[in-house]
């Protein structure tokens, strides 16, 4: 029998969160009837069972599994670099469609738009839905995407290098957004889809690893600047940067964040090799085109 690639799949990462990944599986399962559509789960290293509970509970999902964790971006490239569909959904394993039907949606603005590299969907952070979630935005080109919820034309996947794992986490969907930009794809944020993201993002400052997101944060802004940016631009982003990590958190007795300063300049310092290894700068034009995009979609709210 001719082996029949899926249109759609499905791309998660998960470590040690097994309670929401099974709601975000049990809430896209429907979707997984279609015999056009696969579902990848990668499981980087829990010890919290997950991989035995997809396994049993969810026989129709494809698992991976690294006994070590090697990183988000380790699996992410890796589920893209082998997926056979030709749109791949990155949702993360505390994320799930609202929207019925959604693959319709996606699918369409694809058909109508040849030189769509990549779709953001519109997404809703908090833990509970508001009552509301209907949507007036029209779809529109923006500069970038969130990680949670995007869906890539492989096509365009295939054009450009890879996540880069030494970002470790933060930054790589700008990272990505530079490249389709420079090679001519557009990033589409169509809010006919809405995805629940299912985090309480004011809380996260209570978070143990809130310290290291800032300096991770932060450092990979600055990877950003010096791979993409003209180099007229950097020394006045950089001095931005730092002034309003100061105006808003050290001068407001947050020193966790002098802290995070110190270390991501640190770890921009020996990034150099890298940088100059990977470096794909805008040229004066571009930049300027790049700068008329719309901004990147990032947060959902309804109107009052």
């Amino acid at each position: 029998m001719m082996k029949i690639n899926p249109v759609f799949s499905i791309l998660i990462t998960t470590k040690n969160r097994k309670a929401d990944l099974a709601f975000t599986l049990n809430k896209i399962s429907y979707l997984l009837e279609d015999i056009n559509v696969e579902c990848v789960v990668y499981d980087d290293g829990s010890v919290d069972g997950t991989y035995e509970y997809v396994k049993h509970h969810f026989p129709t999902v494809k698992i991976q599994r690294n006994a070590i964790s090697k990183g988000y971006l380790f699996c992410r490239n890796k589920m893209l670099n082998e997926t056979e569909a030709s749109y791949a959904i990155s949702l993360d394993d505390d994320a799930h469609f609202v929207t019925e039907n959604p693959l319709e949606s996606i699918k369409k603005h694809f058909d109508e738009n040849d030189n769509c590299g990549l779709i953001a969907m519109r997404i809703f952070w908090g833990l509970e839905l508001p009552s509301s979630t209907s949507s007036s935005e029209q779809p529109h080109q923006v500069k970038g995407f969130v990680g949670c919820a995007h869906v890539w034309r492989m096509k365009a996947w295939r054009a450009i290098p890879n996540y880069p794992e030494w970002f470790v986490f933060y930054g790589e969907e700008d990272f990505a957004s530079y490249h389709l930009f420079k090679k001519n794809w557009k990033v589409s944020y169509l809010p006919d889809v809405l995805v629940h993201h299912r985090v309480d993002f004011k809380s996260r400052k209570n978070d143990f690893d809130y310290d290291i997101r800032q300096r991770r944060s932060l450092r990979s802004g600055w990877y950003l600047f010096f791979l993409f940016y003209p180099l007229r631009s950097i020394p006045n982003k950089m001095g931005y940067s730092i002034w309003v990590q100061f105006k808003l958190k050290v001068f407001k007795r947050d020193f966790s964040a002098l802290k995070a300063i110190v270390l991501a300049v640190l770890d921009l310092v020996l990034a150099i090799p890298k940088i100059v290894r990977n470096s794909n700068r805008l040229t004066s034009a571009e930049y300027d085109d790049y700068l008329k995009i719309a901004d990147t979609k990032i947060y959902w709210q309804p109107k009052k």
